[in-house]
This record gives C-alpha cells, structure tokens and sequence, in this order.
C-alpha cells in the first residue's frame, strides 16, 4: 500500500496537503490545472522533496530516511533523463550498474528489456539517433530492468502526438502490469485509458483518488473549471 500520511508540501510560496492511501497495484492518475502540485506530489514520493509535515509510506514503512535511488521507486520523466554520450543499451544499463560497462549476464538483460519494448537491435545508437516515441521507450526499458513496485510518470510521452502517447501508455500498462503506477497527466482521455482511479490536485490539495469515470464523469468544481478552460 501506498499512504499518503498527513502529508504537507511547500515550494516557493505554495503548499499541498494529501492525506490517502491506494491499495499495491493500483493506477492512478493526477489530474488538475498547470501549478495546481501534481509533479510536486510525485517529487514528494520519489523523495526529490522533503516534506514539511507528514510521511510517504510505502508496505507500511517509512521512506522520510531513504534517498531516492534507496527507494522502492521507479520515475519515468517528460524529457525521458537520457544521457546524450550513453548509447541506448547504456542508458538502459545504468539500472543496473552505474557506470557504462555491463558484465555479459547483465548486458543480456538489457538486451531482452529493449527488444521487450519494441527497440530490439538499436542498443548502440545514441539518443540523438532516435526519435521521440524511440526515446520515450529508452527510458521506459530502463525503468523496467529497475523492477520497482512504485513507478511515477510525471507526464512522460507529453512531447509525443496523439497516438503515440496512447500506444506507450499501453505499453507501459502491458510492460508494469504489477506495478503500482502515478500518471501525471491533462489529459482526461489519458486518465481513462489509464483505468483505476483519479486524484484531483487543486486548490493546494491532493484529494483522494476515487474511480476514473466517477472523477470524470461528475468533475469536482477544480476540475470542471479546468476541463472547461480546455
């Protein structure tokens, strides 16, 4: 289980308060406004963010003194956090080692993670050499050889079109399917596709998650605002 325990968050000026809890396996989407605390929120778990009061617990236990590489956490970024002078199967690797060189049993295991998200073959391009779906994909292997139960998405194919950000989502639900997952997102077709639950974040609250369709279906004040302006 994942607890959100009297949880408060500040940065500059601005403050968020969640207090909830989901269930291990669950896929939960963070919908609200631009600045409302979404990717505050998902910095607080992976432990970029210390919070002002409360705790972020994980099985029960505490993650307060763990640092983020410490923790049972997995984060797949927008920019997708690839290191320019790696190759593919290097960036992926870094997983598992933090340097470049792999043992041979380890770079059979990055080998299986890319060819299982569809970039079998291209473990020695550079990230230049590949385009934005590509490298959305990257990071997503990388993520996968982590094997971490908690993975956060802070808007990761944001940069990609339509049908591209629906077909990694996919991939990420087929890839993760035991993992507990937080999708940062705008978009209320993504949350759908997304399945589970739905937490507004507004007004300097992270409510509690509640069913996707009942979230969108009967929007909260917020987030009716919000849908409205798009």
């Amino acid at each position: 289980m994942l607890r959100l325990d009297g949880l408060l968050l500040g940065r500059e000026g601005f403050r968020l308060a969640a207090d909830w809890a989901v269930p291990e396996g669950a896929r939960v989407a963070l919908l609200g406004p631009s600045g409302g605390g979404k990717s505050t929120l998902v910095d607080a778990v992976a432990g970029f963010l210390a919070p002002l009061a409360g705790r972020v617990l994980w099985r029960g236990a505490d993650l307060g003194p763990l640092a983020p590489g410490d923790r049972p956490v997995g984060v797949l970024f927008q920019d997708g956090n690839l290191f320019p002078h790696l190759t593919v199967a290097q960036n992926a690797g870094l997983a598992l080692r933090p340097g470049p060189r792999l043992r041979p049993e380890e770079r059979g295991r990055v080998e299986a993670a890319l060819s299982r998200v569809g970039l079998g073959g291209l473990g020695e391009r550079r990230p230049a050499g590949l385009s934005g779906g590509q490298a959305a994909r990257a990071a997503l292997a990388r993520v996968l050889l982590q094997g971490r139960p908690l993975v956060l998405l802070d808007e990761p194919f944001g940069a990609l079109g339509p049908a591209q950000r629906a077909g990694m989502l996919d991939l990420t639900l087929e890839a993760l399917p035991e993992a507990t997952l937080l999708l940062v997102t705008h978009d209320p077709g993504e949350a759908r596709r997304l399945g589970g639950l739905a937490a507004v974040v507004a007004g300097g609250v992270a409510e509690a998650p509640r069913p996707v369709a009942a979230v969108l279906d009967d929007p909260p004040p917020a987030l009716r605002a919000y849908l409205s302006r798009g």
